[in-house]
């Protein structure tokens, strides 16, 4: 997992020569909907940030719109990871009910989430709570599935070991079945951060007065296309250092179990 997060931070020297290929193409078309990076960068800094990029501080405007933004984030993302791995811990160690539950989870799936949007308005009206609907419903088979799957496919060694010692239901369950399968748990957990982030931006579009997605809506509707970029940017750093933060926890936790592995 350590060489994992290596090779990524290794990887960045590809940024400088996009951002010089960008640079030169982008003076060369002069085109006003494609913006060169460094305008976007000095806009970055007038939008966010009360000095140099070097050694700047956010605004409180800044703060009002990226807060709201990730709160939403991370509870719709907590919410969806929770239940989706008790359900997957349900679903993966019976069978009956995978087979009961396995159209539905199909079907559920297949649906994108911003097509619900306007039951989700009609549930639970334009608010907060939509908004994190929207996401649950969006994050929450990754986790799901990747979690029955782990739960489904426990070595049976570990399963047999653990009868032996007379564990019991809850303790099988718990010390072994749920350890065994968190790799995949969190393949599923760091698939749907990645998802959590971009349907935070949709449902900020839809209804909203603060956030991220709406502010990238507003420069949109206002022709602002140096602002929108700074938006997209944002986006993509911000999914940069989430899943950076998300590999290096994953990491720490996961430790046990590559040891574990190479003394098998």
């Amino acid at each position: 997992m350590s060489r994992r997060i290596g090779r990524a931070v290794t990887g960045l020297w590809i940024i400088p020569v996009v951002l010089i290929a960008w640079e030169a193409a982008t003076r060369t078309a002069a085109q006003p909907y494609f913006p060169a990076p460094s305008a976007i960068a000095v806009r970055v800094q007038e939008l966010w940030f009360s000095g140099p990029l070097s050694r700047a501080l956010l605004t409180d405007d800044a703060i009002d719109a990226f807060a709201p933004s990730l709160g939403r984030l991370f509870a719709g993302w907590l919410l969806a990871s929770a239940a989706g791995i008790l359900l997957g811990m349900a679903i993966g160690r019976s069978a009956r009910l995978a087979d009961y539950l396995d159209p539905m989870l199909q079907f559920g799936r297949a649906i994108p989430p911003p097509l619900l949007v306007p039951i989700f308005f009609a549930l639970f009206q334009i608010g907060t709570a939509t908004q994190l609907a929207i996401i649950v419903f969006g994050v929450i088979w990754p986790v799901l599935l990747n979690t029955a799957d782990g739960c489904r496919t426990v070595d049976r060694q570990y399963l047999e070991t653990a009868r032996v010692f007379g564990f019991s239901r809850a303790d099988l369950l718990w010390r072994v079945v749920l350890p065994a399968a968190l790799p995949k748990i969190f393949a599923g957990l760091r698939l749907s951060l990645s998802l959590a982030l971009i349907l935070m931006v949709v449902s900020e579009l839809v209804g909203s007065t603060s956030g991220i997605g709406y502010g990238l809506l507003t420069a949109q509707q206002n022709f602002l296309f140096v602002d929108v970029w700074a938006y997209i940017v944002l986006l993509g750093v911000l999914g940069f250092l989430l899943n950076a933060s998300f590999l290096a926890l994953e990491s720490r936790i996961l430790s046990w179990h590559q040891r574990a592995k190479r003394t098998i």
